[in-house]
This record gives structure tokens, C-alpha cells and sequence, in this order.
């Protein structure tokens, strides 16, 4: 069986503008990488509800995982819990227990002052908004105050907050997609190499790619300009049994070049 792709999708303008730093990006794919998958693709999205109409119509059309975060609050920003439903041309309605959660949660806040467990109010029924999905949707928990996220055509869609996609992404990893976990044969190593021109040990990399069929070798420059001597990263990433061959031809070359072996990188 062929092992799906797995993509990120964020949307927010306040990403593309710089008002927000990503997190998600990084965090997926260290939680990936302990389950012994890979990210194939992300994409960085704006709030428009038909961009990311558009961008999900082409999404669901595939096989893939998919993680999308951000725009399914209740704001006028909030368009992502539209769009889905707009993509997948389905009605939108309240989920049941998306319905529970959000009460429980209010009822929470009402014993802390903060606010009236009673959902006729106007803030608690636009808090509800929170809980209507695309028809068919199932609810993905959020472990932090309990505002679920939804899953649909293997999509799972969450907060544009890290502190609550993050749990997110780790129990649909561990739920939904457990049989995918540590299927993949696969390593990635690298060593850093100094007093070596990247033209020079070019050659190299491509004699790995055709000696090692399924194999990617990189070379990856630094000019220093974090304050560390030049070097280039030098690496390969494919079957591990391969990968360890791959390596050791990469210092022997870089040795016959004269140039300085350094540490390891991963």
C-alpha cells in the first residue's frame, strides 16, 4: 500500500502580513518525524472564504492528509468552517456534541465569573457558531478548552492557536492515522564539510543519485553569516541502509578533495 501524502494548509492574513509568526509548520513535522512520517507540501493561505473555497475544492479532490489551521472561530474572519462546506457543496449545521462541548465550557467559565452558562444569551449562541460544520463532519477535541476542531474527507481542521492545534494534530496522528506510523524505510544524515566549493563536490551528489536509485542527496551552503565558518551541510535521505552508504562515499570524497570533515548535523 502506498503511503499518503501529508499536507499543511495555514490560513490567516495575519501570517502573510508578519503580524504572526507560523508555529504550526515546525510542529507538525516534529510530530511526524516520531511517528516515522513525512510533510510533502504546506501552503500559507489568506482568510478570504473563496480562497480557501478554491484551495480546499482542489484538497478534498485528492488522498492525502491534510491538517488545516486556523479561521474556524466565530469572528467575521472566521471563514474556514464556510469555505469547507462551500468546497465539499454541503449545509452547514450544528454539531451535537460540538453543541455539548461549547455548553460544558461556558457552564466552566460561569463558575470562574466569567460570563452566563445560559446559552439563549446572545454571546453564548455566537459561541455555538463554533460548532456548526460542513454536514458529516466528526469533532477533533481540543484538550485545552474543549472548542473542538472538525474532520472531514481527511481533512482536520483546527485553531489558528498552536497551544490547542498542536494537541490537535498529535491525537489525530495517534487516532485516525496510527496504521501509518514508522511505515516508511527511511533515514536522513548529514555532516558539515569545510574549505570545499559546493561546484567541487556537485559531482558527487549525482553519482549517489544514480548509484543509490530512490535516493536524494542535498547540499545545503552557509557563507556564515550567523557568525560561523562557512561550510556546506552535506547529506542524503532515503533508505536507511542506503542512506549510511550514500554518507561514507560523501566523506571520502570530500576528503580526496581536501576538505574538512565536521560534525554531524542529524
Amino acid at each position: 500500500m502506498t503511503q499518503p501524502k501529508v499536507r499543511l494548509i495555514i490560513i490567516g492574513d495575519e501570517i502573510l502580513s508578519g503580524r504572526r509568526q507560523d508555529k504550526h509548520l515546525p510542529k507538525l513535522i516534529e510530530l511526524l518525524q516520531h511517528r516515522g512520517m513525512q510533510l510533502s507540501r504546506v501552503e500559507i493561505i489568506t482568510d478570504s472564504r473563496d480562497d480557501i473555497a478554491s484551495t480546499l475544492r482542489f484538497s478534498f479532490a485528492t488522498s492525502d492528509i491534510v491538517f488545516c489551521c486556523g479561521g474556524i472561530g466565530a469572528t467575521p474572519d472566521d471563514q474556514t468552517r464556510q469555505a469547507a462546506a462551500q468546497a465539499l457543496n454541503l449545509p452547514l449545521e450544528l454539531h451535537p456534541e460540538a453543541k455539548r462541548l461549547i455548553s460544558e465550557r461556558c457552564a466552566e467559565m460561569a463558575a470562574e465569573g466569567k460570563g452566563s452558562a445560559d446559552m439563549s444569551l446572545p454571546e453564548n449562541q455566537q459561541r455555538l457558531q463554533m460548532g456548526v460544520f460542513p454536514r458529516g463532519a466528526e469533532i477533533v477535541p481540543n484538550s485545552f478548552n474543549k472548542i473542538p476542531g472538525f474532520f472531514i474527507k481527511n481533512h482536520t481542521f483546527m485553531p489558528g492557536f498552536p497551544i490547542m492545534a498542536s494537541s490537535m494534530m498529535e491525537w489525530t496522528l495517534d487516532t485516525r492515522y496510527r496504521h501509518l506510523h514508522n511505515r516508511l524505510s527511511y533515514a536522513e544524515h548529514s555532516f558539515l564539510a569545510y574549505g570545499l566549493a559546493e561546484s567541487s563536490i556537485t559531482p558527487a551528489l549525482e553519482f549517489i543519485e544514480k548509484r543509490w536509485p530512490g535516493l536524494k542527496a542535498f547540499s545545503l551552503p552557509s557563507v556564515g553569516e550567523d557568525g560561523s565558518r562557512s561550510h556546506i551541510e552535506l547529506g542524503a535521505k532515503g533508505a536507511p541502509e542506503s542512506v549510511n552508504a550514500a554518507l561514507e562515499y560523501l566523506k571520502q570524497q570530500v576528503a580526496d578533495l581536501h576538505g574538512e570533515i565536521g560534525r554531524h548535523v542529524s
